[in-house]
């Protein structure tokens, strides 16, 4: 089985809206607890109105695609080295190494220790709990390997997998959304709202037993106009619905229109990526060694930067988000180059063991 471009560009092209929706969502004005303590223009927020049901959703797809694809090259032995290499050393690696600067900068705004004296080892370790931001998403994708490690234990002569491919006609695939409205449900961790495990989980099996398969894709690519015209109304109606609400509220998440609009979107993205984002560019072999770089280090940068500006510069909020932007397009690349030429940093922080290595164009997410 051969990697399909359309799904590593994809990947990366999620993880730069990542790092727009962090711009807006840093100054929001629904209340949706941020690292700044700054309310900036409530116009910027319909970017993580439309962003957020969706967007961490596809990537645990795309991550289950991406298990499919390493798994038909690689021993169950090899996938969970490279699980382990990839994912649970920059997990544990940003914990202790970036997570706490997200705190520090929090408590600018905030007495999150409420005056009491703390001993500087337990303060540290509380801030980086504090600060895991979106690193949670590693957390998750090592729980979902297991479960499917698990399945394929049980499913050893790949039944699923061959069911799976029954999936390529148009009326089954928006049926999907059934199940996965059904699995917002469960599993929610009500004080951490991103740990959504029955959803993620069910993604990530969902994108290695059915969207690997290219006639699954091939349906969506054929569809990918009308799906995408079926995206946008229903973005367009779950904006108007939910404005000036918190669209992080897990109630809001279990909508049946906002898992319609998120399942909508997913299909239609996948289509989309399929017909327009096939071929490889020198941009795109650019981005894809980088992309877990962005991902990665994006949230504590961003949390200095938005201090820097709205806080300590007191800029107009116009020109601060501007400025991030900017900002991020430029750091964000610097940030890899340097990592990645520090032994201890590029393995703890990127997951890249020995020499620098960008020539096999390959995303870690």
């Amino acid at each position: 089985m051969n990697r399909n471009y359309a799904i590593d560009h994809l990947r990366c092209g999620i993880v730069l809206l990542v790092v727009l929706y962090h711009i807006c969502y840093m100054f929001n004005s629904v209340g949706v607890i941020s690292t700044i303590g700054v309310q900036g223009i409530p116009q910027m927020d319909v970017v993580e109105y439309v962003l957020y049901p969706w967007f961490m959703a596809i990537l645990f797809l795309l991550a289950g695609i991406s298990a499919r694809y390493s798994l038909s090259h690689r021993t169950k032995k090899q996938f969970w080295a490279e699980r382990c290499q990839h994912i649970l050393v920059p997990a544990v690696g940003g914990f202790f190494l970036t997570d706490w600067i997200t705190s520090l900068i929090l408590r600018q705004y905030v007495d999150v220790f409420g005056g009491a004296q703390i001993p500087g080892a337990v303060k540290y370790l509380i801030y980086c709990l504090m600060g895991i931001g979106p690193m949670w998403f590693l957390h998750v994708i090592l729980i979902a390997s297991l479960v499917l490690t698990l399945v394929l234990a049980l499913d050893k002569g790949g039944r699923l997998y061959a069911l799976g491919e029954k999936a390529a006609n148009p009326i089954v695939l928006l049926l999907g959304f059934l199940p996965y409205w059904g699995t917002a449900q469960v599993l929610n961790i009500s004080l951490m709202p991103m740990y959504r495990f029955g959803l993620y989980i069910f993604l990530f099996l969902l994108g290695y037993f059915v969207f690997s398969h290219e006639s699954v894709l091939d349906v969506l690519e054929k569809w990918h106009l009308p799906l995408l015209a079926a995206a946008v109304v229903s973005g367009v109606a779950f904006v108007w619905c939910y404005w000036g609400k918190n669209f992080s509220d897990l109630p809001c998440m279990k909508q049946p229109l906002t898992n319609a609009y998120a399942w909508l979107a997913i299909l239609a993205l996948l289509g989309c990526a399929r017909a327009w984002w096939s071929k490889d560019s020198a941009f795109t072999r650019y981005l894809r060694p980088r992309s877990f770089t962005f991902f990665a280090l994006h949230y504590p940068l961003l949390s200095v930067f938005s201090w820097l500006y709205a806080t300590v510069l007191a800029l107009p909020m116009g020109l601060v988000y501007v400025l991030l932007i900017v900002t991020m397009t430029i750091v964000l690349p610097l940030s890899y180059e340097l990592f990645s030429r520090i032994p201890g940093l590029r393995y703890w922080l990127l997951g890249i063991r020995g020499q620098k290595a960008e020539t096999t164009g390959r995303a870690k997410l």
